[in-house]
């Protein structure tokens, strides 16, 4: 929303991977990181990249302020292992160099999304930042989280619940 104080959160789309009584987490999914590109935390990791799949995954996006050197893949359950959060049908999460591996090899989930850090909040926290206005929510999209370009993924958020960004207000009322 436009009343989002914090700079690192403005026109962001941020997945939830997890919301408890303990806390949130969740992985912003439209701010692609100018570096490192995925060839290069391959190199970094010393894993070898099959030819040809270098092409299939080039970005690695800034999934939030949190443990930024940590990374997460964002992807289809057809992929899963022990390290896996699966947070519903279609969506899991795993953090492992397992999957790296595997999407170096071409043999990992057949949607992903590879991000640098994460978003969290405390108990209650993000509760109360949504009572404030500060945050949209929508259901979970696999076409806008995968297949959606970076540069219009906020506004395809928006159109999904019915918001055009244009009069979105950053006041907020009660009836």
């Amino acid at each position: 929303m436009p009343a989002m104080g914090d700079p690192r959160f403005a026109r962001s789309v941020v997945y939830i991977c997890a919301h408890n009584a303990e806390g949130a987490l969740g992985l912003i999914i439209n701010r692609k990181m100018k570096s490192p590109s995925f060839s290069e935390i391959l190199e970094q990791l010393e894993i070898a990249n099959v030819a040809g799949v270098q092409n299939k995954i080039k970005d690695v996006y800034f999934g939030g302020p949190v443990e930024t050197e940590r990374g997460f893949i964002l992807h289809s359950t057809e992929y899963s292992s022990a390290d896996t959060l699966v947070v519903d049908n279609e969506i899991g999460m795993t953090a492992s160099l397992e999957i790296i591996k595997e999407l170096a090899a071409g043999t990992g989930p057949s949607n992903s999304l590879v991000a640098l850090g994460y978003a969290g909040w405390g108990a209650g926290q993000l509760d109360k930042e949504i009572q404030e206005n500060a945050w949209l929510s929508a259901d979970p999209d696999l076409d806008l989280i995968f297949n959606v370009s970076v540069e219009i993924k906020w506004d395809k958020a928006l159109e999904k619940v019915g918001v055009n960004a244009a009069l979105l207000s950053t006041e907020s009322g009660r009836a």
